[in-house]
């Protein structure tokens, strides 16, 4: 996947940045695997906004993942390699030998017409799912398990990958994509290779407007609000704000906000990077 810089003929093209969409194959996702996506727009049940700053968008369809992997020892072909709007990651469109069909998170080299499998016997290949009992040390590893058979929560974002450190007992030791090192169990499951679209995070929109079409609205400086509005808020001129903090006086920039005797905290060998 690569990078394209438009010719500056509109003012919102002149810095725009954006994926050439060269590894997608596919314009139009499989209809069987869809979901509508309601549009809240900040709003609570009885027409209250409760959310700041979300409204507008383009209509949205839901891709149904399978996060689980769970279909053990059954073959399957990569159909496609599709665009998802409601992530970072390309989706791959995978077809079993028995006829099923799922999207999964394209990992990066995922190719059409792989094969990939899932489950205790298969290999520690690119797009493989295995426990984490079977993964060669040191491999780089995605969508990982917190629990077993919960479904993969980590490393899922476009570029995220984590590696396989050590097995200890039960345990395996994992290096997340944070920098945080953590156990866990290793009847988890996690797939193999990291996530597609690496370059996701150089992407320059060019325009306020493409903001708009993701449903964010423009967001307001909390030094700029008025006393009643914001702790950070009034103040003669300029000579405003004070300690970064949230609407709700909770301070900001390095406030340790993490319960501390939170159970799963033995389970942190060592913490993320400042």
């Amino acid at each position: 996947m690569a990078l394209k810089k438009l010719r500056p003929l509109t003012p919102g093209q002149r810095f725009k940045l954006v994926s050439d969409n060269a590894d997608i194959t596919a314009s139009k996702p499989e209809k069987s695997l869809l979901a509508p996506v309601k549009k809240s727009g900040g709003r609570d049940n009885t027409g209250k906004m409760t959310m700041r700053y979300i409204g507008g968008g383009h209509k949205q369809q839901y891709r149904i993942i399978d996060f689980k992997r769970d279909k053990a020892g059954v073959p399957a072909t990569v159909k496609t390699i599709e665009y998802d709007p409601n992530r970072t990651a390309r989706i791959a469109l995978v077809v079993y030998a028995d006829g099923e069909k799922r999207y999964i998170i394209a990992p990066n080299g995922l190719q059409v017409g792989q094969k990939i499998v899932s489950g205790k016997d298969a290999a520690p290949e690119v797009g493989n799912a295995l426990y984490l009992a079977d993964i060669p040390l040191g491999t780089t590893i995605h969508n990982i398990e917190l629990r077993p058979g919960q479904g993969a929560i980590m490393a899922r974002s476009a570029g995220s990958y984590a590696q396989l450190s050590a097995r200890d007992g039960k345990y395996a030791v994992i290096k997340m994509p944070s920098g945080e090192t953590r156990m866990i169990l290793t009847t988890c499951m996690a797939t193999i290779g990291s996530v597609s679209n690496a370059d996701h995070n150089l992407e320059i929109s060019g325009k306020a407007g493409r903001t708009r079409w993701q449903g964010r609205r423009p967001r307001t400086r909390p030094v700029a609000m008025n006393p009643v509005d914001h702790p950070m808020g009034g103040g003669e001129g300029r000579a405003s704000g004070g300690h970064p903090r949230s609407r709700k006086g909770l301070p900001a920039k390095g406030f340790k906000t993490r319960y501390p005797k939170k159970a799963s905290n033995k389970y942190i060998i060592e913490r993320r990077k400042k």
